[in-house]
């Protein structure tokens, strides 16, 4: 249900909830009793309501998959003052309190989960974002060539990266002000001007608000000669195909900047499973549970810190530190999702004995 843009956010939201709330509550409501009912969080509203109606209406059990706070998202956009934010957080913190479980996708969420303004006091158990079955290694390297020749449109530039003179970057992004491109083009333009850097290929993948601003901001850049022997591409792929260009890269970049401070991106969790190590903002504080500093990836907070990555790793003196890397992004990406819910989740479901 989107929003007419005549109408004031303060005045439609409320008909959204409203619809919402019927819609599912009557869906729920038509279909047999489950034993466990498990609600994602964010979106919060009304769903978390929801969940606690129906587990008090019928003998089902309410799980919460906590993924981050749906008030701090919100507060992104609002700004934390506004009565909207302070609302949904009151929301959240009070009704996140009566699920029978609780799954949260760090160690650090789960110790948070345990305070205020949260205070939940039942079972919380931490289960990490594990990388679908479709991202996987590049199989041999004869696939790359058929696969870079898939994704980019810019047929010239595929030799280049085959043969290992120019280097393959590869970033997604929402285009948004909470992951700030910026930093990674500010990062670009620092690389490029030192003697030594090696030719780079950029691609973006990804559609959202700020696409537009950014592309006119690269064009700029590049015709005023400040991205010498860089190119950055942008592309809205298939699924199959942006899996297959991670699989490709030879490293990916991560802007997530956590609205919580305690959540993942999934996206690295992506780049581990195609055996692809990342260079990732990392300045939150659940940061460390997916990029093992040295181990998978290098964190970064400011272009300046990511200008010099790019600088050693695709440097041919960074060959050997960029082949460690991937090595562990390998490794981190090859525990998937049946190995991590059997190993947690379906103890509690009673799947597995």
């Amino acid at each position: 249900l989107g929003k007419p843009p005549s109408i004031p956010f303060l005045l439609f939201a409320p008909f959204k909830v409203l619809h919402q709330l019927t819609h599912l509550l009557t869906t729920l409501l038509r279909l047999p009793p489950a034993q466990w009912l498990l609600v994602q969080n964010p979106p919060s509203i009304p769903t978390l309501a929801i969940g606690i109606l129906i587990s008090h209406l019928r003998p089902t059990k309410l799980m919460i998959d906590w993924h981050n706070y749906g008030w701090t998202i919100l507060a992104g956009t609002r700004g934390a003052s506004h009565p909207l934010v302070r609302l949904s957080k009151l929301y959240e913190s009070l009704l996140g309190r009566y699920a029978s479980h609780n799954l949260t996708v760090t160690h650090a969420m789960a110790r948070q989960l345990r305070q205020p303004p949260y205070n939940i006091s039942r079972p919380l158990l931490p289960v990490h974002d594990r990388p679908a079955a479709i991202f996987q290694p590049l199989a041999s390297a004869s696939l790359r060539k058929d696969i870079l020749s898939r994704v980019i449109p810019e047929k010239n530039l595929i030799p280049s990266v085959l043969d290992g003179t120019t280097r393959l970057i590869a970033s997604s992004t929402s285009w948004t002000p909470d992951e700030d491109f910026s930093i990674l083009l500010d990062a670009l333009v620092e690389y490029a001007a030192t003697k030594a850097a090696v030719p780079v290929l950029a691609v973006i993948t990804g559609k959202g608000p700020q696409k537009e601003m950014y592309l006119r901001n690269i064009e700029e850049l590049t015709k005023a000669g400040r991205l010498p022997n860089v190119r950055v591409i942008t592309a809205f792929l298939p699924f199959a195909d942006y899996a297959a260009l991670l699989a490709c890269a030879d490293l990916g970049i991560c802007l997530h900047m956590s609205s919580s401070g305690v959540d993942l991106p999934m996206k690295v969790v992506d780049m581990f499973g195609a055996g692809l190590p990342v260079a990732a903002y990392s300045g939150y504080e659940s940061f460390g549970e997916l990029v093992k500093e040295g181990e998978n990836g290098r964190g970064f907070e400011t272009s300046g810190e990511l200008a010099g990555i790019l600088g050693r790793l695709l440097s041919d003196e960074g060959k050997k530190e960029l082949q460690v890397l991937k090595k562990g992004a390998v490794k981190e990406g090859g525990r998937r999702w049946d190995e991590e819910w059997d190993g947690t989740v379906g103890g509690v479901l009673g799947l597995v004995m």
